[in-house]
């Protein structure tokens, strides 16, 4: 009788995907990506993976039945891929920040010895 759809009450039939999955699993390729670039592009991307990926993982625990499955794993791995351009980004960050301190005082020393002559 009545066509219109009841938009108070939730429809389980017609799961929506989370909003943020695949954005966060974007960011965490771009993370895994960027961290070879110094380190500091990974780290970047991804936090703001990991953030968006958190945020949507909470909502998806408070109420399942309203968010598809795929775009469920699709988060996971968004927060997955996040996690390893966030550890990725910062062992290259400590890398060439040691390589930077070592090398950078060497050159010093050999750029005072050179004017000692």
């Amino acid at each position: 009788m009545n066509d219109q759809p009841n938009l108070l009450s939730p429809n389980h039939n017609n799961q929506v995907p989370l909003t943020n999955a695949t954005p966060s699993l974007v960011l965490g390729i771009v993370s895994i990506v960027a961290a070879f670039c110094y380190g500091i592009g990974g780290v970047i991307c991804g936090i703001i993976g990991l953030i968006l990926a958190n945020k949507d993982r909470k909502l998806y625990r408070e109420n399942p039945e309203l968010y598809t499955a795929s775009s469920y794993s699709t988060l996971n791995a968004g927060r997955i891929t996040s996690l390893i351009g966030l550890i990725l980004g910062a062992v290259f960050m400590i890398i060439g920040l040691l390589f930077v301190l070592f090398f950078g005082g060497t050159m010093m020393e050999a750029m005072r010895q050179g004017r000692g002559q």
